[in-house]
């Protein structure tokens, strides 16, 4: 049975095809390497050409071939599909079940609009946002996301120094494929740390204690994931992946390899999750520990309430950008309960489907003191590395100014309820 070359599974084989199929050649535009536009002793390309499009007008179809070319975050994705390993991208873009938590994120921020305001002095924008006492210009936070010298060799490095250029928190993860130490010297300081508690809490005691010692200033524990999740997306691209995995998974059957952050501990994979985690698990972290401690992973009021009764320093509304559970409900839906609940009495962040400068507005909106994003940073990463990393936050940024312009909101802090609407 042919393939269908608009199904985004098989798009890459066919473009391979294509690729290798005489009937390239005959195309228009593409002519034998050596004969493009640009090329040594070619005349430069003409009005209306670009270089590298073998002599046509740029299409719309075009993919960006430059961080900088990107016009928003869904041009990095278009690139990341061709330039990541067809699993691996399959393991950035998986949701669970048929995926409806991961497209209720989208559309509910898409089903809200913003209540834009006129006749306000914009000439001046404040995104500054603060955190534990530490001012960050923007309310833009990198999440934690894992194993990213899948995406790209230099992985969590890439994103690291793309957090330093452009001054943003960045959280990395238990399942790094980088150590804390290396990426916060690219990092130019101590980054927060995300916790995966093992069952065996040997582990976690020495994991705790390695990124304390690291200098890491907070442990963002996530309480979202207990046990395994049932990603779809994530196996069939496994399937069509024709490539040998040994050069970064070992066969499977033996042992998986251990992430850097597990190296030295009695870790094994079989105690990964925690499905016993309760409450009382703070206070084992408080007794060993006295870095401030975020949950990450709640969605509603009853669970925000019984996290400050249990001491937590931050609270994180995600559902873990639908790849965990599927209740189908989306965070900016969750968000509000949630805030009611904490009242002012420590932040609240906020993931989960945020890819516009104005879906940040909306969270902010809705009572998020900061919002993280993952998938656009990895398609930025995985498109073009550092500097991808970089322009997705840059867009991000630009994209948020001019939201804040347009709806007359001269600060976060003028951003209110009363901003948003839906319906």
């Amino acid at each position: 049975m042919a393939l269908d070359p608009n199904t985004p599974v098989h798009r890459r084989h066919f473009l391979r095809w294509l690729a290798a199929s005489p009937l390239l050649a005959t195309l228009p535009g593409c002519e034998p390497a050596g004969s493009r536009s640009g090329a040594s002793g070619d005349a430069p390309p003409a009005p209306g050409q670009v270089p590298g499009t073998g002599g046509r007008r740029p299409s719309l179809d075009d993919l960006a071939t430059t961080a900088a070319d990107a016009l928003d975050v869904f041009d990095m994705e278009k690139v990341a599909e061709t330039t990541v390993p067809t699993a691996h991208f399959g393991y950035i873009q998986t949701g669970v079940d048929g995926e409806e938590t991961q497209r209720n994120n989208r559309a509910a921020l898409e089903a809200m609009y913003i209540r834009a305001r006129r006749l306000v002095d914009v000439s001046r924008l404040d995104t500054r946002v603060t955190l534990f006492g530490r001012e960050w210009p923007s309310p833009v936070i990198v999440a934690p996301c894992g194993s990213q010298r899948g995406f790209h060799d230099e992985g969590e490095l890439a994103t690291a120094r793309a957090a330093q250029a452009r001054n943003h928190l960045q959280v990395l993860s238990s399942v790094s494929s980088t150590g804390v130490e290396e990426v916060n010297e690219a990092r130019g300081e101590p980054v927060w740390y995300q916790l995966y508690a093992t069952s065996n809490w040997a582990v976690t005691e020495a994991v705790v204690k390695r990124v304390r010692e690291a200098g890491c200033p907070v442990i963002v524990l996530t309480v979202d994931l207990p046990g395994g999740s049932n990603r779809l997306t994530l196996e069939r691209w496994r399937r069509v992946d024709d490539r040998d995995c040994r050069s970064c998974h070992r066969p499977r059957g033996e042992a998986p390899s251990v992430k850097p952050m597990y190296q030295g501990t009695d870790y094994s994979s079989s105690d990964f999750r925690s499905p016993g985690m309760t409450w009382d698990f703070i206070g084992r972290l408080r007794d060993i520990t006295d870095q401030k401690i975020v949950v990450k992973g709640l969605v509603t009021r009853e669970d925000a309430a019984l996290a400050l009764q249990n001491g937590v320093d931050a609270v994180w509304v995600s559902n873990h950008g639908g790849r965990a559970e599927g209740s189908g409900r989306a965070t900016i839906d969750a968000l509000p309960e949630i805030v009611t609940a904490v009242d002012g009495r420590v932040p609240v962040i906020v993931d989960g489907g945020f890819r516009r400068g104005s879906d940040i507005f909306k969270g902010i909106a809705r009572g998020a003191d900061a919002v993280a994003v993952g998938r656009p940073y990895l398609w930025g990463l995985g498109a073009f590395g550092q500097a991808g990393v970089e322009r997705v936050l840059e867009i991000l940024r630009n994209e948020l100014a001019i939201t804040m312009r347009l709806a007359g909101a001269p600060s976060l802090a003028s951003i209110g309820r009363s901003s948003v609407g839906s319906g």
